[in-house]
C-alpha cells in the first residue's frame, strides 16, 4: 500500500487521553523455527481482527518494525479499557493461551508488552514532509502554524 506524501510541517491533535501499547517478540534461537513461528503467525489474525472492528474495538492504528531478532507493533488505543477488553476476547485469548503452552518448557522465544497511559496535552508530535504514520494516523493532524511551532507549546496547549 503506497503512502501519499503530506508536504509541510503537521502536527497531531492532543484534545483527548491515548494509549500507547508496544508489544513485540524476540527470537531467542533461530533455529527453533518450530517453535517461534507460530508465535509470530499469531499476530496477522489479530490485526486483521482490529483494523476490521476499530473503531467498535477503541484500536487507533499501529507501525511495525522488524529487526534481525526482534519484531515491535506500536499501537494507539483510545483507553486502556478498549485495550483490556481486547486482551479477553476470543482471539485474543487463544494466542496468549498458545504461546503460554509452547513457552512454558522452552526460551526459543519471547514475548513483551509496554503499556503508557497518556493524558489530554501531554503528548507531540511533528511531521515534516512525511506520509500518514504512528500517531498521524491515529489523530487528526493539524498544519503546524501560531501556537504549534515548538514542541513547548504543542505539549501544553490542548488543541481546539
Amino acid at each position: 500500500m503506497k503512502k501519499n506524501l503530506r508536504a509541510g510541517r503537521f502536527t497531531t491533535d492532543n484534545s483527548e487521553p491515548i494509549v500507547v501499547f508496544i508489544i513485540g517478540m524476540r527470537i531467542n534461537k533461530r533455529w527453533a523455527v518450530h517453535q517461534w513461528l507460530p508465535v509470530f503467525m499469531a499476530m496477522p489474525g489479530m490485526i486483521k481482527e482490529l483494523y476490521t472492528h476499530q473503531e467498535k474495538l477503541g484500536f487507533l492504528g499501529t507501525e511495525n518494525y522488524f529487526g534481525l531478532r526482534t519484531v515491535t507493533m506500536i499501537q494507539y488505543w483510545k483507553s486502556s479499557e478498549d485495550l483490556l477488553a481486547y486482551a479477553k476476547m476470543e482471539k485474543h485469548l487463544a494466542a496468549w493461551k498458545g504461546f503460554n503452552q509452547r513457552a512454558r518448557n522452552n526460551d526459543a522465544v519471547g514475548i513483551y508488552h509496554e503499556t503508557y497511559q497518556i493524558q489530554a496535552g501531554s503528548y507531540e508530535s511533528i511531521y515534516v514532509n512525511m506520509p500518514s504514520y504512528g500517531l498521524s494516523q491515529a489523530r487528526t493532524t493539524i498544519p503546524i502554524g501560531k501556537g504549534k511551532e515548538t514542541a513547548k507549546e504543542r505539549l501544553y496547549t490542548r488543541n481546539s
